[in-house]
């Protein structure tokens, strides 16, 4: 028995025992936000702190807390059929519930994230898989699958797939690795990915390259990580100097989010620096940038006060004070200004011989 099947089991049985009882039952749920998580640069990443909210049974509550055994129940049946549902395929599977059916995908959303965060299981134990896919990759690298029908081992090698890129899969457990690589580049953008790809810059830097395709999917992150930790090698992240590649992209790649704090020790990869673009840069390079816009002003301000990655690294601190005195936000792309291959022969080359020097 798995060990999500076993807690399914094990809540069920504690909630059929106080109804027996004639007592309400009710479910602890970890708070999952930013402010209900603490960082410690020893472990590397966010982790939940003690705070939870209870749902218990009431008139007010039998729809949310009757969508939460049934949600369970579902995952109950997915696991004992060896089967999956994506998110999307779940939400419309509620609406053979009855009352308890989902009005949007949103509410079925959260509803699982909460059994997920109750069970301290990752929702892919329970069956449950996302629509979107994890990110793509190429250069030095050799990914070891299974034959779905044989199980035989099938070596993917990420350098021979021409003008393309080998996908990461939902589920990356059981993938291992071969590479002579020194480092993996995390790349926000699929343009500047491909400019690499086109170009086979992995060649140039005997690295492997990894496309996040904005905010990094659990798959992505998960991927990163475990490749980074079978490896030994760098992490760097290459992405867009604003407040949102900043502090979404880049730290939930670093050391995660506060909505997945019961889970970050998995999904992070807390090895990975910031390459650029920093705000630095803009000056340095002197690129094209745009105005900072209300939102992003806004979200550079709530890291200053609130973000505990933030907050514990001076560095962050000074480069996002240096982004709002400029005013200013700057894309990957911007490199293009002197030269389509500039980012590839001279900033690059030249960031990455000064490692040392990189933002945590």
């Amino acid at each position: 028995m798995t060990s999500a099947l076993k807690s399914i089991k094990q809540t069920a049985s504690e909630i059929h025992a106080k109804i027996l009882k004639r007592k309400k039952p009710s479910l602890k749920l970890p708070i999952r936000a930013l402010n209900n998580v603490r960082y410690k640069p020893s472990e590397g990443f966010f982790e939940i702190s003690g705070r939870k909210k209870e749902r218990t049974l009431t008139v007010g509550t039998v729809k949310t807390f009757a969508q939460t055994l049934r949600m369970m129940a579902l995952s109950k049946d997915l696991i004992e059929t060896d089967d999956i549902a994506s998110k999307r395929e779940a939400y419309y599977i509620s609406k053979n519930w009855q009352e308890a059916a989902f009005k949007e995908q949103p509410e079925s959303d959260t509803v699982m994230d909460d059994i997920e965060a109750m069970l301290a299981v990752n929702r892919e134990q329970l069956g449950f898989i996302p629509e979107e896919k994890g990110g793509e990759v190429a250069g030095r690298l050799v990914v070891i699958d299974k034959d779905r029908d044989t199980g035989k081992p099938i070596k993917i090698d990420c350098e021979r797939f021409g003008s393309g890129a080998y996908s990461i899969p939902i589920a990356v457990e059981h993938l291992e690795f071969e590479s002579k690589a020194k480092l993996i580049l995390a790349i926000e953008t699929a343009g500047m990915f491909q400019r690499l790809v086109k170009h086979n810059y992995w060649k140039k830097s005997n690295c492997i390259l990894v496309s996040m395709g904005g905010v990094p999917t659990r798959a992505c992150r998960r991927f990163v990580r475990r490749l980074a930790d079978r490896l030994g090698i760098a992490v760097y992240a290459f992405v867009d100097g604003d407040p949102y590649g900043y502090c979404n992209i880049y730290r939930t790649l670093k050391v995660g989010s506060g909505n997945a704090a019961h889970l970050n020790k998995f999904f992070c990869a807390p090895q990975a620096r910031f390459l650029g673009v920093t705000p630095q840069d803009i000056l340095d390079y002197k690129l094209p940038t745009h105005e900072l816009k209300d939102v992003d002003i806004k979200r550079a301000e709530d890291a200053l006060k609130n973000d505990p990655f933030i907050k514990h690294h001076k560095e962050w601190q000074h480069a996002l004070r240096q982004m709002l005195e400029l005013g200013q936000r700057v894309e990957q792309q911007a490199f293009a200004k002197h030269g389509l291959n500039y980012v590839i022969e001279t900033y690059l080359p030249e960031k990455l011989a000064h490692p040392e020097k990189f933002l945590p």
